[in-house]
């Protein structure tokens, strides 16, 4: 074990890489949802076979989404820059890498979104339909519930794709575990500090992972 990764820890600078990664990937996530969720229902909902087709707003978003996720994220991540800085006043650090997460993974989140709600059967929802139910009431009261397992599962794998943007996002001053990994590592050509870099990113995916799954099964209805 080298002496600088020694000396890392004891400075708690890998302890705060931990929590930069793990706040930065949460908060990114939650504000991806509040954006991604409503453009996955109305992608699903404005489909051709959704319960209001609207073929020209379907067309709409999903150009505007598809363009997005064609974009590499290392890309993406400096072209929005100028936008992070308007929104925070700052085009370092965490804030403004928060800013380039959430633009990179609404766009995923939405497209989870609607695969998870073309998943819900078509017969529940004709069932709400014939008894009266609005558009809206079919959306909260069926949709949303019977796609919650899959939802579930879409938001743990987004969780993965955003942790994995976040440790890139230490290429351009950002914080976290990439930033130590680049900085310190492989900067100084120090492979000990990359691979227990590699190695917490590994167990706070694992943890991710185990906690996201056991909540999707303890939602789903089907396997109880």
């Amino acid at each position: 074990m080298s002496e600088l990764l020694i000396k890392l820890w004891e400075s708690g600078t890998i302890q705060k890489g931990i929590w930069e990664t793990v706040y930065m990937t949460f908060i990114s996530a939650f504000f991806s949802y509040l954006i991604g969720l409503p453009l996955g229902i109305l992608l699903n909902v404005s489909d051709k076979d959704g319960i209001h087709p609207m073929p020209w707003l379907y067309r709409i978003l999903s150009i505007g989404v598809n363009i997005f996720r064609s974009i590499p994220f290392v890309i993406l991540m400096v072209a929005m820059l100028p936008v992070a800085k308007l929104i925070t006043g700052t085009s370092l650090g965490n804030r403004a890498m928060i800013v380039t997460l959430i633009i990179a993974a609404a766009p995923y989140v939405a497209r989870m979104a609607e695969s998870s709600f073309k998943e819900v059967g078509g017969g529940v929802i004709e069932a709400a339909k014939s008894m009266g139910a609005s558009d809206m009431r079919i959306i909260c009261r069926v949709l949303i519930p019977e796609a919650k397992p899959s939802l579930i599962v879409g938001s743990v794998i987004s969780l993965v794709t955003i942790l994995g943007y976040s440790a890139m996002a230490g290429t351009i001053g950002g914080g976290g575990l990439g930033m130590i990994a680049v900085s310190f590592g492989y900067q100084r050509f120090n492979d000990d500090i990359i691979w227990v870099c590699v190695l917490l990113t590994i167990v706070i995916v694992q943890i991710i992972q185990e906690v996201g799954m056991l909540i999707a099964r303890k939602t789903d209805k089907r396997i109880r």
